[in-house]
């Protein structure tokens, strides 16, 4: 299935500062929902329909919970939340290290750790089975968390998800010993990228303003929505104490384990959405494969980057809220 391409009718809100305060807005009450984890502040957000009745309905569908990519926050889902919040209750959070949630510097984050930070929130704070959204590193997470606790989940939606088959992993290490020589650049450029010197003048790149537009408009075919808003919400994080101790601990981090075996124990109900022209995840050349794992799922394919879900929102809304009216439809058949 192929959705063309559309442009965001609505935005979301700063919610109000004050915790648990609610605002109206466009049809929607949304408020910062503060939590801790393992005794660390997250920044969460919760929307619901602001109508009585449409709330009431709400509560008949499963609950969203979106989880956004590295560097991102839950301002990843400013185009979406105003419009699933008609019909859904929507949870967001910040992972630990990233947005507005605590930056740590004595913890060794990794996915299993933000897993472990999902399936939490989903039993402390949402209470019942949800829909995992993720895009990114947090379709890994959002995968993981499915696998891991197949009660938890209600339906996975993977958006542009990050990780590796074991197939493509093994690959990728035979390239590496095609030559010696390359073999030993490689080798050269890993050991720099674990010095604290490098990781210091690479994080104080990244996060210039500048270096951020740029990066962005590289995952994003259509420019529009590469604006202040987005490059300020990667930003502003990246100044707050801990951030580069986040950023040399990810860049520290093991490998990824492959993802066959999380797709091997998903139960859920699956829906990939892909950015076909996404130049890190490089979806279509791979599609084959996660056919193969996944052969019962559903899949979008955007004219999009890394990020279909805030490049081509209104495209994504629609195609979403079609997969959740089936899941919704079966489930209560």
């Amino acid at each position: 299935m192929t959705v063309i391409r559309s442009k965001p009718s609505a935005t979301l809100p700063e919610p109000p500062a004050a915790d648990g305060a609610a605002a109206a807005h466009g049809g929607i009450s949304i408020a910062r929902d503060p939590w801790k984890f393992r005794g660390h502040s997250i920044h969460c957000l919760k929307a619901t329909p602001q109508d009585q009745g449409a709330a009431m309905a709400s509560r008949r569908r499963p609950p969203l919970v979106l989880i956004h990519g590295f560097g991102a926050s839950t301002r990843h889902w400013r185009h979406n939340i105003p419009c699933l919040a008609q019909r859904y209750e929507v949870h967001a959070f910040d992972l630990l290290g990233f947005g507005r949630s605590a930056k740590p510097t004595d913890l060794a984050l990794d996915t299993s750790f933000w897993r472990d930070q999902l399936l939490d929130y989903v039993r402390e704070r949402v209470g019942r089975p949800a829909v995992f959204v993720g895009n990114s590193l947090g379709g890994y997470v959002a995968l993981r968390a499915a696998a891991a606790q197949p009660d938890s989940s209600a339906g996975v939606a993977l958006l542009n998800p990050m990780g590796r088959f074991r197939c493509e992993q093994e690959n990728m290490q035979g390239q590496g010993r095609l030559s010696w020589v390359a073999n030993g650049l490689m080798g050269m450029g890993r050991a720099l990228l674990k010095t604290r010197v490098f990781q210091r003048l690479l994080f104080e790149h990244l996060r210039r303003p500048a270096s951020i537009h740029r990066q962005l408009r590289k995952v994003y075919v259509d420019p529009t929505n590469v604006d202040e808003e987005l490059v300020d919400s990667i930003r502003r994080p990246a100044l707050d104490p801990g951030a580069f101790a986040v950023f040399a601990n990810i860049l520290n981090m093991p490998a990824h384990g492959p993802v066959d075996d999380w797709f091997s124990r998903l139960r859920a109900p699956l829906l990939f959405c892909w950015g076909r022209h996404d130049p890190w995840i490089n979806p279509i050349p791979r599609l084959a494969l996660f056919r193969q794992a996944a052969p019962e799922a559903e899949e979008v394919i955007l004219d999009a980057g890394h990020c279909p879900h805030d490049e081509q929102p209104d495209s994504f809304n629609a195609a979403f809220l079609q997969w959740l009216d089936r899941l919704v439809a079966t489930a209560g058949a």
